[in-house]
């Protein structure tokens, strides 16, 4: 039976690669939404395509204009939209591509990934409760893994947030204990740490504390990457997931820049080359 650090290197041979977020404009139904889903793809395929000539090795796809975020389920019609938009990406990139559905919809992320062919989801709580701006927010993994069972969708990896960003457990958690909680009891494939927000760097000791209980699971980091902070973590990661500091001038409305992300790119350590998927 391959470990989760195997199954995790089937996906990404390299030591530490970069994931690139594709922040999608409102979708359907948002507050936001301008009423073009023509042009969110373009803006989702433009991005994709800056990601990719900055050399990134893998994107996710997420809801991020789709503010608020639902706590728990979100409507057919932001399922139906993402799905289009992922398969756009997924047909457009050939490398691994994520499904993130915030605030917390593990569910629809599993079923668009199944549908558009991605290849691993982030669930922000997959394990306990944690209090957020959406109110209260359960764990997922009970449902997740028995639907992913059902779908014939194990080679799905689940990557879940551990303390995750804009939020705060129920109850005092010790990072130790998180990150034990999601692999062993929540049947996550790795596990991501962030900072206390969007943008803000992730904590080295929380990083540490994550790496030495996680039993050689991958250990990503999911906020503030900048050269400045990747100097001393990226050794210490098995993963770097980016968004705003891949933007032009770091703005997170901005679109993303392909400069940046080849800065970020040769400050990690590589020894594989991104593949096309087959």
């Amino acid at each position: 039976m391959l470990t989760s650090a195997s199954r995790w290197r089937q996906l990404f041979p390299q030591p530490c690669p970069l994931i690139g977020v594709i922040h999608l404009g409102p979708l359907p139904g948002s507050p936001g939404w301008a009423g073009d889903l023509g042009a969110l793809e373009a803006a989702a395929l433009a991005d994709a395509e800056a990601y990719l000539s900055g050399g990134v090795d893998g994107l996710i796809v997420e809801n991020f204009g789709d503010v608020p975020f639902w706590r728990g389920s979100v409507p057919p019609e932001t399922v139906a939209a993402m799905t289009r938009l992922a398969l756009a990406v997924v047909r457009a990139t050939q490398r691994p591509v994520g499904i993130n559905v915030l605030r917390n919809d593990a569910l629809a992320a599993l079923a668009i990934a199944q549908a558009s062919g991605g290849l691993f989801l982030r669930v922000n709580v997959l394990s306990g409760a944690t209090v957020t701006d959406q109110g209260v927010v359960e764990g997922v993994a009970a449902e997740l893994l028995r639907r992913r069972r059902l779908l014939g969708a194990e080679s799905v990896r689940i990557l879940a947030d551990v303390l995750v960003k804009h939020g705060a457990p129920l109850a005092p958690l010790s990072m130790a204990e998180a990150v034990s909680d999601v692999l062993e009891r929540g049947g996550a494939d790795g596990v991501i740490v962030s900072g206390t927000g969007t943008g803000r760097p992730t904590d080295p000791v929380d990083l540490e504390q994550a790496r030495a209980a996680a039993g050689g699971a991958p250990v990503l980091i999911g906020s503030g990457a900048s050269e400045q902070t990747l100097q001393r973590l990226s050794l210490a990661c098995d993963g770097v997931i980016a968004g705003t500091a891949l933007k032009r001038n770091g703005l997170i409305s901005a679109p993303v820049d392909a400069d940046r992300v080849s800065a970020l790119k040769r400050l990690l350590p590589q020894s594989a080359q991104p593949q096309p998927l087959p």
